[in-house]
This record gives C-alpha cells, sequence and structure tokens, in this order.
C-alpha cells in the first residue's frame, strides 16, 4: 500500500487554493494545524472531497466544551452551533485514526494575553501527557500541533514568548513516536526552512500549504 499523501495547511491562506484549482490536488487527507478562515477549511475538504483533521491555533476561537448527541451539538448539555469548520476533526487533545493514519493533535500557543487556546508551559504539559495516555502507549502516525517544540523549528531565544516552542513536546514525540510532527505557528520568510530532527521524528513547519507522502521517502510537490 503507497504511503497516504496529505494537504498539509497552516497559518496562510494559498489564494490559488481556494479556486477550482484546489481540485487538482490528489491527496488522501487534509491536515490543517490552526490559524486559518474555518471557511477556507470547508472549501479545501469539500472541493477534494477528503477528510478534515485539524487542531485550533491561538487566533481560532475556543472550540472546548462541544459534544454531540443524537445529531446534535451541545455545550453545557445545551444545543449550540459548532463554531468549527463544517465536517472537520478537532484532534486537539485527541488520537483520531483517518486514511489509515493515527493522528495526535495538541493545539494552541504560548500564553500572552489570556486569548483562547493559549497555554502556560505547565498548562500544555499536562494536556500532553493526557494525550499521551489516551494514545495508550502506542506510538502514532503524525503528531499535529499549532507550535513548535523549543529548539525544533521555533523563534529560538531571540524570539519574542509567543513565537518560543514548547518544551514538553520532546516529552511528548519521544513517548508517542510520531514519524513526523507537522506544526504552524513561525512564519518563514524568504526559502522555507528545513525540517528538523528529533529523534526519529520528522519535523515539519507547513505554514502556508504543502503536498507531500508520508512514507519514509519525502516527497513534496512545489506551490
Amino acid at each position: 500500500m503507497s504511503a497516504p499523501r496529505v494537504l498539509a495547511v497552516a497559518d496562510e491562506v494559498e489564494e490559488s487554493f481556494w479556486t477550482d484549482r484546489v481540485g487538482d490536488l490528489s491527496v488522501d487527507l487534509i491536515l490543517a494545524a490552526g490559524d486559518l478562515p474555518f471557511d477556507y477549511l470547508e472549501f479545501l475538504a469539500s472541493a477534494l472531497d477528503r477528510p478534515l483533521v485539524f487542531v485550533p491555533g491561538n487566533h481560532d476561537p475556543d472550540l472546548g466544551g462541544f459534544a454531540r448527541r443524537n445529531g446534535l451539538v451541545l455545550r453545557a448539555g445545551f444545543p449550540s452551533e459548532w463554531p468549527g469548520p463544517s465536517g472537520g476533526l478537532n484532534a486537539d487533545g485527541r488520537v483520531v485514526e483517518v486514511a489509515g493514519l493515527r493522528i495526535a493533535g495538541l493545539g494552541g500557543s504560548p500564553r500572552y494575553n489570556g486569548g483562547p487556546n493559549q497555554w502556560t508551559e505547565r498548562e500544555q504539559a499536562r494536556r500532553a501527557r493526557g494525550l499521551v495516555r489516551r494514545a495508550r502507549r502506542r506510538p502514532v502516525d503524525v503528531l499535529l500541533t499549532h507550535t513548535p517544540p523549543r529548539g525544533a523549528g521555533d523563534g529560538g531565544d531571540d524570539a519574542d514568548a509567543p513565537h518560543r516552542g514548547f518544551v514538553c513536546l520532546h516529552d511528548t514525540v519521544r513517548r508517542l513516536r510520531p514519524r513526523w510532527l507537522l506544526h504552524g505557528h513561525v512564519h518563514p520568510y524568504g526559502p522555507r526552512p528545513p525540517d528538523h530532527r528529533l529523534d526519529g521524528t520528522r519535523v515539519r513547519n507547513i505554514v502556508g500549504a504543502h503536498v507531500f507522502g508520508l512514507g519514509p521517502e519525502v516527497t513534496t510537490e512545489a506551490l
């Protein structure tokens, strides 16, 4: 079986994909790492007719506390309107299986102004431990995050606090052993940044739009 091909997106809209051109892509899955308009994500999922798995970024609304029961969306036990992308699967704090892949998600950024989807290092570490428990000590194929690990794709020591990576993601990678960690949040300027390595995990900044296979041999299309 060939490796699944993904369209991975985050933070910056690829304007040419918000057109009929996106239908020319051949992918099995859409992965979104946050801070994109939800109607853009809905368009991608509809135009490609492929599943969409996402985690929220620090500029996205609070998606916590929602549940589905008997076809209804509930929040605090009352019917509510789901504010996320229609048909999208929110993987934040969860392990989901889609298109033959086990995907673990951890959204949000370091806390800087008290907005939604912002976490202190301690809070994110607690969320990460919960994610590892939900994985039941089984490895995952992809760890989908909004913010990168500290020192592996973040802004470095000279960056402002919101753009420093989470230290706790190093332990999460060791425990979940993903083949890939895909993140956004850090906007590159100029050429795309190279992938990083954390032990056997390939860490990739997917700001913008990337199309590639998730197998051991990496194939990335220029967009």
